[in-house]
């Protein structure tokens, strides 16, 4: 199967300036066209370095893909330096140029004399129109490998990747399989506890088993190859069934689906309204369950410096003004270098109390520390 290296190219991506968004989606593009990416790396607007970025790349892979630096302005850089990694001049192509011009008139716009640097790409290059933009695309065959360069405007560089770059690969490497993945999430559980749990499965072959960890959730990845979609979810759903045996209780959802969203849809299907109340950790609960669809009748916001009494205390009026039968309190405070965490909920059957630590990133607690919450009353709502 064909291995594929990702190049983003920008200074500005470099600066932090701007968030690379085209990885993930290439990322993603290749992974369900069956190409294996092995490596994404970032490089400034600097011509030398990209070249040298490319040769090496070329070592490992056998397609090369950049994104950006087609613009226009001198701080463009992508198609001399892909000319000078693989040993050819930039060539100018009349067609280019009359392409662009007629986009710029179809805006009512006239080119500027810059604008013609685009119409430059390296020698024997295969030019690859842009009809969603202004910065023509190109394709380097050397027979052996392939460099594909796409614009950085992430609509365009999309709008080319289906529509002409993944055809392209099909046919030039014979791709006949794909590569489908599924991500479980769980919730209030550590990753090494996790791991405990699936260890043998992260050692197989295909499907593959990983684990990601995020503050209070740890997501569970499986991907697997094969000749055909179907084959490859039936692999996934083999696996899948496993860890869902071995972590029953502890799986609150998948792919999409948020710890917030399955939460009140569980009390949904009850008919149970919730409301909130917080201490500690800046609206974040609020935010995320206002956000989301369901029983959620609304949340209140009390200053950092609240004891865990009056947090209980204001659970107990708010539920009775909005007439809810369900409310969460969350107090979360520093105790030494620590986080600790109160977790108060009241349902028909009664008043129940949970307390946690945090030692993770202090940046991290209030995240963790709504995930606990939210995970409480999934757990016992499940429960009841």
């Amino acid at each position: 199967m064909p291995v594929v290296e990702i190049i983003a190219i920008g200074t500005e991506l470099l600066l932090g300036e701007i968030q690379d968004t085209n990885t993930r989606y290439l990322a993603r593009s290749f992974r369900n066209a069956g190409l294996d990416l092995f490596r994404a790396s970032m490089v400034g607007d600097n011509a030398t370095r990209i070249a040298q970025t490319i040769q090496e790349a070329l070592q490992r892979a056998d397609i090369v893909l950049t994104t950006g630096g087609l613009g226009p302005t001198v701080d463009d850089p992508t198609r001399q330096a892909v000319a000078i990694a693989l040993g050819v001049d930039l060539e100018y192509r009349p067609e280019l140029w009359e392409q662009i011009q007629e986009r710029f008139n179809r805006y009512g716009r006239t080119p500027s004399e810059n604008n013609k640097r685009q119409a430059y790409i390296p020698q024997g290059a295969a030019e690859v129109e842009n009809p969603v933009g202004t910065a023509p695309a190109f394709i380097f065959d050397t027979g052996k490998q392939v460099v594909i360069s796409l614009p950085g405007v992430p609509r365009e560089m999309e709008y080319l990747v289906e529509n002409y770059v993944l055809p392209f690969l099909r046919r030039r490497f014979q791709i006949a399989g794909t590569i489908q993945a599924r991500v479980l999430h769980t919730a209030a559980v550590g990753e090494s506890v996790v791991d405990e749990l699936v260890a043998d499965l992260e050692e197989q072959a295909n499907p593959t088993v990983g684990l990601a960890a995020h503050p209070g959730q740890v997501d569970i990845r499986v991907t697997a190859k094969a000749a055909s979609m179907q084959e490859a979810r039936d692999l996934i759903n083999e696996t899948v069934e496993i860890i869902r045996a071995r972590l029953d209780g502890l799986i609150f959802g998948e792919d999409e689906e948020t710890l917030e969203g399955v939460t009140l849809k569980a009390l949904a299907t009850r008919g149970l309204e919730l409301v909130t109340v917080e201490a500690g950790v800046g609206g974040r609960l609020l935010q995320r369950l206002a956000q989301a669809e369901g029983p959620f009748v609304g949340g209140e916001v009390l200053p950092d410096a609240t004891r865990v009494e009056e947090v209980k205390n204001r659970l107990n009026g708010f539920m009775q003004a909005r007439q809810a039968r369900i409310g969460l309190g969350i107090h979360l405070e520093a105790d030494g270098t620590r986080q600790h965490l109160h977790l108060t909920l009241i349902t028909p059957g009664g008043m129940l109390e949970e307390q946690r630590f945090y030692g993770g990133a202090p940046g991290n607690a209030t995240i963790w520390a709504t995930n606990n919450g939210m995970d409480f009353v999934r757990r016992t709502m499940k429960a009841e």
